[in-house]
């Protein structure tokens, strides 16, 4: 990865203009810039100016001039900006989702000394350190603070893990402590001390599996979770090398940028040699120091305040492709990729691999609408519309998998014999199971498609030609298996999973009750049949016959209409439901009875 300049957002100042603070909003649209004169300015991602407030002393009777801003950070929701100030208090401001809306403070949370240093996890509370070597949690719903650990150094940095679950705190004795706020870190990974640095931490960094700091001895030190020193870059000897007074993480915690005097310098992770290995420095002549760095929240942007009030953006991007014109696949990480349509002003999907592998062959598929990707372990599968990505446990090398994206809630993979479903936004395998049979038309998926108090995920699939297996996959129990004297060539299962319909060869359509595994044939000579969307109402066309079960409890009693042309779909929208037909050339709509139809849920 290169840092590319992109644009200058605020220019520099003759004098010291110190930008004291930089955040980008986790929905990726605003950068808030906090600078010396005790101001926040909101930018667009575009890096053009949109908004401006002013922040308020604790004690009015001080002045406006008796404190300074020492961080900011922006809420999980994007809607807020916690302000961390000289003067003993974190205001928190409301800023709203529009710009233009009206600024008002919604949260104070007096400390007991002054704020140093601030970051809001996401999982939840604010962090703060304090001068007396306090780091706090506060807490928005409680308007509450609390202690979580107290130390005689004073706070210098602050860093959360990519997770938001857990941070780390440099003081100024050289400690870096590591705190979790949730229990899903590993056991390996204690809490309290990790790291006694030679000199304060003030550039630190917590990327995945290594904590980088840096600080006024020139040298930038790479450890592992556990504290143990696995690099170490220094650049003591070089004459044109400064301090390092703050540092930031790229969100797939695969990169780490260190500010300087008038320079930049980029660390990446490399995947397959298992190392950090640094770029080529980025000089900014005249910058002056680099007081606060900023990572765009999909990897694609890196922000840089200076002590003169400059704030220059640079694009952090591997490589960029287009997927037949259509959508602009942006790599801006060995894991992070960005998959933006090219027509539309939709954002797109940050595709991300929690497992840190290298992403690579990113396919859409499925008419635009689903991704697939893969790492060395791992297969990525997205909804794009939902914006729904799931990463699953993949040792296939070969790469003949074939997929099918019919149903909305479920990818359906085969390879080599055997089905795998995969459910959109679930990073685990939802069922694996033995067939030939990979059409479509021949399994059938319903997963919670009604609302209901338990989980009902259910799939029926052909064990062979002849043979039906229905699965419950909450439990991973068979159901039923249900045999037959005729090939089978299209199944499905109702919403509820309770009933299926199945045709065979000789176009007879049989109805089977999944709990008493009863068969009958409903209707004969059939070339369409379809459940009704949101009912348990089915059709079936026979000839010139349009048969509709408006009761599927009584198959013996289906109503009866005569139709033109061939049944091709059934729609149901807008509180009508529409059996669409094709004569010819003409194409026309037969409306069924929608109040029986809704009486048949």
């Amino acid at each position: 990865m290169q840092l590319k300049y992109l644009q200058t957002i605020a220019d520099a100042q003759e004098s010291d203009c110190k930008v004291v603070g930089l955040a980008w909003s986790p929905n990726n649209q605003k950068l808030a810039v906090a600078t010396v004169d005790r101001q926040v300015v909101l930018y667009d991602e575009k890096g053009e100016k949109r908004d401006r407030f002013s922040t308020k002393p604790f004690d009015p009777e001080a002045g406006k001039k008796s404190y300074i801003i020492t961080g900011i950070a922006f809420s999980p929701d994007s809607a807020k900006i916690a302000v961390a100030q000289s003067d003993c208090i974190v205001y928190v401001y409301k800023i709203g989702e529009k710009w233009g809306e009206k600024k008002a403070i919604c949260n104070k949370f007096p400390q007991p000394s002054p704020v140093t240093c601030i970051i809001w996890l996401l999982t939840g509370p604010i962090i703060c350190g304090l001068v007396d070597g306090k780091v706090r949690a506060l807490q928005i719903k409680s308007n509450k603070s609390q202690s979580l650990f107290a130390s005689d150094s004073l706070v210098v940095s602050l860093a959360s893990n990519s997770k938001g679950t857990g941070f780390l705190s440099g003081h100024i004795d050289g400690n870096v402590i590591r705190f979790y706020l949730t229990h899903d870190h590993n056991g390996d990974e204690a809490q309290g001390r990790v790291v006694v640095h030679s000199v304060p931490p003030y550039a630190l960094a917590w990327p995945q599996g290594y904590i980088f700091v840096g600080g006024c001895d020139k040298r930038v030190a790479v450890f592992n979770n556990n504290g143990k020193l696995m690099k170490n870059f220094d650049y003591s000897r070089d004459s044109e090398e400064y301090e390092f007074t703050v540092a930031a993480c790229s969100p797939s915690g695969q990169a780490v940028v260190m500010g300087s005097f008038d320079r930049i310098r980029l660390y990446n992770y490399n995947t397959r040699r298992s190392l950090w290995e640094e770029t080529a420095p980025k000089d900014i002549k005249n910058f002056y120091t680099v007081t606060a760095l900023a990572w765009k929240k999909d990897g694609s942007k890196v922000t840089c305040g200076s002590l003169c009030g400059a704030v220059f953006m640079f694009e952090s991007v591997l490589k960029r492709t287009v997927w037949k014109d259509k959508f602009e696949i942006t790599y801006v990480g060995p894991n992070q990729v960005l998959v933006k349509p090219l027509d539309t002003n939709e954002r797109g999907v940050i595709l991300r691999s929690q497992h840190g592998g290298e992403i690579e062959d990113v396919r859409i598929m499925g008419k635009d609408c689903y991704l697939v990707a893969r790492t060395e372990e791992t297969l990525l599968v997205a909804d794009l519309t939902k914006n729904l990505l799931s990463e699953v446990p993949w040792n296939n090398s070969f790469r003949h998998e074939k997929f099918y994206f019919e149903n909305s809630n479920v990818c359906l993979v085969f390879n080599a014999g055997e089905l795998t479903l995969i459910e959109y936004g679930d990073n685990d395998i939802l069922c694996s199971v033995r067939t030939e049979f990979a059409n479509p038309h021949l399994i059938s998926v319903r997963l919670n498609e009604r609302n209901s108090t338990s989980d009902n995920k259910k799939l029926a699939y052909l064990l062979d030609l002849k043979t039906i297996c229905i699965v419950d996959l909450v439990s991973s129990y068979m159901i039923a298996q249900i045999s037959h004297d005729s090939k089978i060539d299209w199944l499905e299962l109702n919403e509820t999973g309770h009933h299926l319909l199945f045709r065979d060869k000789k176009q007879r359509l049989l109805l089977v009750d999944t709990t008493t595994q009863t068969k009958q044939t409903i209707f004969t000579g059939v070339s369409f049949v379809q459940w009704i969307e949101n009912s348990d109402v089915a059709v079936a066309q026979s000839g010139s016959t349009l048969a509709i079960w408006y009761n599927i409890d009584l198959p013996e009693n289906p109503t009866l209409m005569n139709i033109k042309g061939d049944v091709t779909d059934v729609i149901r929208n807008n509180s009508k439901t529409e059996a669409i037909c094709v004569d010819g050339s003409n194409t026309f709509s037969v409306e069924l009875d929608e109040g029986l139809v809704e009486f048949g849920m």
